[in-house]
């Protein structure tokens, strides 16, 4: 076991053999999820004007208690064009601005009203200012909004919109070209033999993948040749990310490492300190990133979680790529740790987090069942139940 490549280390190495691609201006919607390519800077002030927050009357706070003559409404578009007199008043909405002459709202449960006539009926607006949003409160023109790297998430792609934008400039979708690789696959819904396995993992990569700003090219399934992994290595030759299942262990049929380096690759790490996963495969093909998958199925979902998502969200100009763990407290013991940083496939139990009782990487059961990934360090001490532990929800 010597000699493998730490975890951090090779997410690391990984994000260094690629730099973020061409940035293409899209329309707001087409935006949603991707990560921006540049500073986004409002173009107006919101609020535009001062807004009252509550319904009710826009007074003057300096003539409390009143009594005011009511001489017209505001409401939310429809504004009230004249500027209001002293002892004026004007009726007012939620959203509506506040005329000309007034700074305060005196909310409609504290206020009587006869014909015209409006009188406090209550303790009235606290201070000047009350129930009124300022003009720039939430910003101002010019202000940086959503800086180069942010994940244009729902509320954000609401932020630039309300900052006056239409269009945003982000990165172009990643293209990834899937190798799937096996004597032993059969395409999908075809009869398997007994030495034979469906090919379930290039669809659920493709599918781990769908949120994600990709053009997914499935080269389909390769046969264990040289011959035959060359030629699907000159298919995916335009991709910027190449991403091999399977072939990247030690054993005779395992070829993707010496048909990649036939094809003038170069290779930059093989084997990391992880469980699942140790088998992972990173290097360059000309300009091209390629990642080298395990072929067990947990396997394979873990690595891409890990490795294969963070390097699309690095290429697509993500700032921050690498996945966020969260605390929970375990529900159940767990062992002490080996030298590799292992990820223990778990559920929730009431609150608390638990690891599956089957957690071997071929175990596709299971991986169905997976709720969140446990994050156990390497040289790790057993766990309690009450312990607190790092996880990474996946859903």
């Amino acid at each position: 076991m010597t000699g493998l490549l730490p975890l951090e280390d090779a997410q690391a190495r990984l994000l260094a053999l690629g730099s973020p691609v061409e940035s293409v201006v899209l329309p707001v919607a087409e935006a949603a999820g991707r990560w921006l390519a540049e500073d986004v800077a409002s173009q107006r002030t919101q609020p535009a004007a001062d807004l009252s927050a509550m319904d009710g009357y826009a007074i003057r706070f300096a003539e409390c208690p009143g009594p005011w003559t009511v001489v017209g409404e505001s409401a939310a578009g429809a504004p009230l064009d004249n500027a209001l007199s002293p002892g004026e008043a004007a009726r007012i909405f939620t959203g509506a601005a506040m005329p000309v002459g007034a700074d305060t709202v005196l909310i409609q449960e504290e206020a009587t009203r006869d014909g015209d006539r409006l009188s406090l009926a209550g303790e009235g607006p606290p201070e000047m200012g009350a129930h009124v949003r300022k003009r720039g409160r939430d910003f101002a023109e010019g202000d940086i909004l959503l800086p180069t790297g942010a994940k244009l998430t729902p509320p954000a792609l609401a932020l630039a919109i309300a900052g006056g934008h239409g269009t945003l400039p982000v990165r172009r979708d990643i293209r990834i070209s899937l190798i799937s690789t096996g004597d032993e696959l059969v395409p999908a819904g075809e009869p398997a033999e007994a030495a034979q396995l469906p090919a379930s993992n290039g669809p659920m990569i493709a599918a781990q993948l769908a949120g994600l700003p990709v053009a997914i090219d499935d080269i389909g399934i390769v046969p264990d040749t040289r011959e035959a992994l060359a030629k699907a290595l000159d298919a995916a030759s335009e991709a910027d990310v190449i991403v091999t299942i399977g072939g990247a262990s030690v054993g005779d049929h395992d070829l993707v490492r010496p048909a990649l380096e036939a094809a003038g690759a170069e290779i930059d790490f093989w084997r990391i300190a992880m469980k699942p996963g140790k088998p992972l495969m990173a290097g360059t093909l000309g300009r091209t990133v390629v990642l080298g998958l395990p072929g067990n199925p947990a396997s394979a979902f873990v690595t891409a979680k890990l490795f294969l998502e963070p390097l699309i969200a690095h290429l697509a100009g993500a700032s921050d790529p690498l996945p966020a763990f969260k605390p929970a407290r375990l529900a159940t013991d767990l062992p002490a740790i080996g030298i590799r940083t292992e990820f223990l496939r778990g559920c929730w139990c009431d609150g608390a987090v638990e690891a599956l009782p089957q957690q071997s990487s071929a175990a596709l059961a299971a991986l169905a069942h997976t709720q969140l990934l446990i994050r156990r360090p390497a040289g790790s001490a057993p766990a309690r139940a009450g312990d607190m532990v790092d996880i990474l929800a996946l859903a």
